[in-house]
């Protein structure tokens, strides 16, 4: 992954104190560091600038005044794994063509991160406390990746040992980098997936600016799981192009050569989706992009995605080629109707429960 290099980082009164901003010190010597009384106006001068990608050359430093530790919104109409997720920044340096995050963020698309890390470790021991019963999947790669920023903000090494301590969690870190470096000094005591958005070396180079390459993201695998954390694998998006099952096909048996399926928690599949607004701005920020050449529909949850039985063709096909390398590894589709889960598996769970238990049982 190319390293990540701030023009400057402007820094919100009262974020001085923490290890968030101290090790962004040490990692950036050379970099202006500004004060700033509160970052909404900062955050609304970089949306006038020249887009979505200059936003990502500026980093802020805050405090967040919200709850960390939210549902997974899913989408309306497909079928929910029943995830939390911890929002600890806000945007991604790295800049993949198709990232949702370009609207959702559209207007407010400043690179941020949240310095109250205590603030979130204490209420997410309130909440894991108060639900003992309860088994929960968190994530925090919702609107950030999970890893990209590490090297620089050393979160992961404030966080993990805290969920490695509790009974009824796991802790799931996505990434596209290989920054993996702060993870593997940590005990993570079964607690803890480092899972990876694969896709083949083709889509990687077109689409996925800045990011780990494929035998990047595989080295980094194998590192976690020679330090002893579990692993995770999303095929999401799946795209579809001139040849792509032969490219899929090959990156299926890299990666269950390069790993031992036996630490794998759980592998998703999604095609490609975006909506009308994100296409145009697709079309703006990367012309080059062959992305929108394939034919998708409007889905009722307002997203686009190709064709039900393409879909399902899809999945079927990428399913099998797992299926040969592992027929034990759990599966699962993300953002998808009951339908298509019953054309690719044979059945649908009949609710989020029932997902988020069959996740809980497999890698718990």
């Amino acid at each position: 992954m190319k390293d990540f290099q701030p023009q400057e980082i402007v820094v919100e009164s009262g974020s001085e104190g923490g290890v968030i901003y101290r090790n962004l010190k040490r990692a950036f010597p050379q970099v202006p560091f500004i004060a700033g009384e509160r970052l909404q106006a900062d955050a609304s001068s970089i949306a006038s600038l020249d887009g979505f990608g200059d936003a990502k050359r500026r980093l802020l430093l805050a405090r967040h005044r919200g709850e960390f530790l939210k549902k997974c919104p899913g989408s309306d109409g497909q079928v929910c794994c029943n995830y939390f997720v911890i929002n600890f920044a806000s945007n991604c340096p790295m800049d993949c063509s198709y990232c949702y995050l370009q609207e959702y963020l559209a207007e407010n698309p400043a690179l941020k991160v949240f310095s109250n890390v205590d603030d979130l470790i204490r209420e997410a021991d309130d909440l894991l406390t108060r639900h003992r019963k309860f088994f929960f999947r968190i994530g925090t790669g919702e609107i950030t990746d999970s890893l990209a920023l590490d090297p620089y903000i050393g979160f992961c090494a404030e966080v993990v040992p805290f969920f490695a301590e509790q009974s009824n969690v796991l802790l799931e870190l996505k990434t596209k980098s290989d920054c993996v470096d702060g993870l593997l000094t940590v005990d993570p005591k079964g607690r803890v997936v480092v899972s990876w958005s694969m896709n083949p070396q083709k889509v990687i180079d077109a689409d996925e600016h800045g990011t780990a390459s494929l035998e990047e993201r595989l080295a980094a695998a194998r590192r976690c799981q020679a330090a002893g954390y579990k692993l995770g694998f999303h095929f999401d998006p799946i795209v579809e192009y001139p040849c792509w099952d032969a490219d899929y096909r090959d990156m299926v048996g890299r990666i269950f050569a390069a790993v031992d399926y036996r630490r794998i928690a759980w592998v998703s599949m999604g095609v490609l989706r975006n909506t009308p607004a994100l296409k145009r701005t697709m079309r703006g920020r990367f012309p080059e992009t062959t992305l929108l050449s394939g034919e998708q529909i409007l889905c009722p949850d307002g997203k686009m995605r190709y064709f039900q039985p393409l879909r399902v063709a899809m999945y079927r096909k990428m399913l099998g080629w797992i299926r040969e390398a592992s027929p034990t590894v759990f599966v699962y589709l993300c953002m998808e109707s009951k339908e298509v889960w019953e054309q690719v598996f044979g059945f649908a769970p009949s609710c989020e429960k029932e997902l988020g238990a069959r996740m809980a049982a497999v890698a718990g």
